[in-house]
């Protein structure tokens, strides 16, 4: 695990920025979401860290894969590139969902071949897949609430639930197989009653459909939106694990597949940036500091993401409320106008843990500052 020894080490050998990426918490993540919930199968969300060897290790772990675009598709498969055909395709059929509603023609016609696992939400995509993929097989994806997520994606994805026995018809309609149903809470849900309501749904609309003869459908995707503990409110996975088991067990028989898109839980913790301290000032009676690395880059999480990330320093010393800029002449770059930290001064060291997730996956080079190196310790 990545002590503030070993985090230091490596700023001296490599610079900063820096992102540390540690396999050891990656994998007691994976661990720790396969143990609390046994009969869920995880399907690493790429989008939250497309990083090839994270994928690598979590393939390795036995992880499955959640893509949303062509591109990640193939960096799932790049771990399989070596495997016999008829191995090849039984692990992009079983362990990969192209979890994305809306998919590009082309995109369809590159997966078709595959017989993929896909998602869909509307009419039109209907027509897309039947006309430029008839061979994939399809998961509905409905709405459901996204109360007190940190990003709702209900608003953008997901069939009302009194549509959805209309959509599948419309599937059955266009000779597309029926695979099952999906669903999203929104990132980072740290309101576990969403679960509940969301399999209760999910439940009624296989029972609904069962009326209508879709008596087969086999995959439940129960998505993402697993929290990571950034802070100490974030209530404890198991106890989440808990609430999903029982529920789970009540309402789906064992011989519906249960799957999931964990992205965040599993790489947020293992993920730790370093960077640099470029200048400095006071702004009347506050500090002010100036890092090597800001929201264009690393800290994108901030914009794209909503998240909030501590910062810390290296050295020892009185703390007070500081402004932490990131090094770009745009304003919008700030990192934090309320931080705790020492005096520090141009060239210290200051840390930012859980920061895997949506963070160095969409830094920019904005402005001419190139995103953080990456390196990967524990492999």
């Amino acid at each position: 695990m990545n002590t503030l020894g070993t985090l230091e080490d490596l700023a001296k050998e490599h610079g900063t920025p820096l992102v540390v990426v540690d396999h050891l918490i990656l994998r007691r993540n994976y661990e720790e979401f396969t143990r609390y919930l046994p009969r869920v199968q995880a399907y690493y969300a790429v989008k939250a860290n497309p990083d090839p060897m994270i994928v690598e290790t979590l393939y390795h772990l036995g992880a499955s894969f959640d893509v949303a675009s062509f591109s990640e598709f193939s960096l799932a498969c790049q771990n399989v590139k070596g495997l016999p055909e008829e191995k090849r395709r039984e692990f992009i059929q079983e362990r990969i969902i192209y979890a994305n509603p809306v998919k590009t023609i082309e995109a369809l016609k590159k997966l078709d071949t595959y017989k993929p696992l896909v998602t869909y939400d509307n009419q039109e995509e209907v027509r897309k897949i039947r006309e430029h993929a008839p061979n994939a097989r399809l998961v509905l994806r409905i709405k459901v609430p996204n109360i007190g997520a940190l990003l709702k994606l209900s608003t953008k994805f997901g069939a009302p639930p009194g549509e959805a026995v209309r959509l599948m018809k419309a599937a059955h309609g266009a000779g597309l197989a029926l695979e099952g149903i999906s669903f999203h809470v929104g990132s980072q849900n740290t309101n576990y009653d969403n679960y509940v309501k969301a399999l209760i749904v999910a439940e009624g609309i296989l029972a609904e459909a069962r009326l209508y003869g879709f008596d087969k459908l086999r995959v439940l995707d129960i998505g993402g939106g697993f929290p990571a503990p950034y802070d100490r409110s974030v209530r404890p996975f198991q106890e989440l694990a808990r609430i999903l088991n029982a529920e789970l067990d009540r309402l789906f028989p064992p011989s519906v597949h249960i799957a999931a898109e964990p992205g965040r839980f599993l790489v947020a913790t293992a993920a730790t940036l370093v960077a640099s301290v470029i200048g400095k000032t006071s702004r009347g009676v506050k500090p002010c500091y100036y890092l090597n690395d800001g929201v264009y880059q690393t800290f994108s999480g901030i914009i794209f993401d909503r998240c909030k990330y501590q910062i810390q320093a290296f050295k020892k010393g009185q703390k007070r409320i500081s402004t932490v800029y990131g090094p770009t002449c745009d304003s919008l770059d700030t990192i934090s106008l309320s931080e705790e930290l020492p005096e520090l001064n141009v060239g210290d060291l200051v840390y930012c843990r859980n920061i895997g997730a949506y963070s160095y996956a969409t830094a920019t080079n904005f402005n001419g500052f190139s995103p953080a190196k990456v390196v990967h310790i524990n492999r």
